[in-house]
């Protein structure tokens, strides 16, 4: 939550000045990308801890025993789902700072000292790197599991 919490207030926040970058910024152009692209990888790791928040509430399966807790496990799983949801906010929010960062006029601006975000930006652009994906899986497991616990008997 704490991480969530300062990540969010990151994208909140004004740029600092290029001379506190984490690459060398010599021009506008550059400084454009970089914005683009810290953007893309803030909200990435937004994406990631979403993806670990809802997994804390994520039941991913519906044992017989588990019946007297079926009001609370629903409850998990609706939390669950926010968090899964607000995961793919943040991943479509990435996607569309990546298609930013990969604009025909960055081709040949490479950012050395942030070369792993320059990594996400082509990764995220040719398919290989696809929270999409993940999350979807995610949801449509998390349905499957709902449908067991509604369709369960309380038992005491």
């Amino acid at each position: 939550m704490e991480n969530i919490y300062w990540l969010e207030q990151a994208m909140k926040a004004d740029f600092a000045n290029p001379l506190y970058a984490l690459a060398l910024i010599e021009n506008e152009i550059q400084w454009e990308k970089y914005r683009y692209l810290f953007n893309m990888h803030i909200n990435i790791k937004l994406t990631e801890q979403y993806l670990f928040l809802g997994n804390k509430w994520n039941k991913r399966n519906a044992y017989f025993y588990n019946a007297p807790w079926k009001d609370q496990n629903l409850e998990s799983l609706k939390t669950a789902e926010t968090c899964f949801r607000t995961a793919l906010y943040y991943w479509d929010e990435a996607v569309s700072w990546a298609e930013k960062a990969n604009e025909r006029r960055f081709r040949w601006i490479n950012l050395q000292k942030v070369q792993f975000w320059e990594d996400e930006a082509f990764r995220t652009e040719n398919g290989k790197l696809d929270y999409a994906k993940t999350i979807k899986r995610e949801l449509d497991l998390l349905q499957k599991v709902r449908e067991k616990f509604e369709a369960m008997e309380h038992y005491y």
